[in-house]
């Protein structure tokens, strides 16, 4: 288990007001919105901002350098994984997500904390043991779409969610979190985000 700080993915979804005005399309250069698309850098493995004529110009899956990453948002609401499963994966907070790397063959395990994310590598049979209870995890794109967990306080919400949205996630936790146990607002900023994404979700 490493700790790793993807700052140039991260920064993005915190600035300030002033700096998200100036952001521009990392291809074109044309200016963006704040719900701008994103496109991933294999070779890098980092996030690019991008506008939707440059997201057009690149698929979202296939060996190119650069991949559009999805917008499709589902909520997972028949997700089977037992207690006993979840704490076999060795994640120990209860916000996470995952997804495949296709050149490495594994699973990558990635939660946030006050300080950036954590990433972990996932045992592939542990994975394995997974979709096969829930093979809609087999349709997950490669490093662009994940498995998103909210295991937080009484909350069991399974998600397949855009990479780009669970680096939000993680940027508002780093943004919120105060002291040791994060404070009320880290929460209520958690909250928020699963409401946001309940919406956008469908089955």
């Amino acid at each position: 288990m490493t700790a790793t700080h993807p700052i140039q993915s991260l920064r993005r979804f915190v600035p300030a007001v002033a700096t998200r005005a100036r952001e521009r399309c990392e291809m074109c250069s044309l200016p963006l919105g704040a719900a701008h698309r994103h496109l991933f850098d294999s070779s890098s493995r980092n996030l690019i901002c991008a506008c939707d004529a440059c997201v057009l110009l690149f698929p979202g899956s296939g060996e190119a350098k650069y991949r559009a990453v999805p917008r499709r948002v589902r909520r997972l609401v028949d997700f089977t994984i037992t207690d006993a499963q979840w704490n076999g994966l060795a994640i120990p907070i209860g916000l996470a997500f995952f997804f495949r790397q296709p050149d490495a063959e594994r699973i990558v395990a990635i939660y946030p904390s006050p300080a950036g994310t954590t990433e972990s590598e996932l045992p592939l049979e542990s994975w394995n043991e997974l979709a096969d209870v829930n093979p809609t995890l087999r349709s997950l794109e490669p490093d662009v779409e994940t498995l998103l967990v909210n295991r937080t306080r009484q909350a069991r919400d399974y998600y397949i969610a855009p990479i780009d949205r669970c680096y939000e996630l993680a940027g508002t936790v780093r943004k919120h979190w105060r002291g040791l146990s994060g404070g009320s607002a880290v929460w209520e900023a958690i909250d928020q985000f699963f409401a946001r994404m309940n919406a956008e979700a469908h089955a």
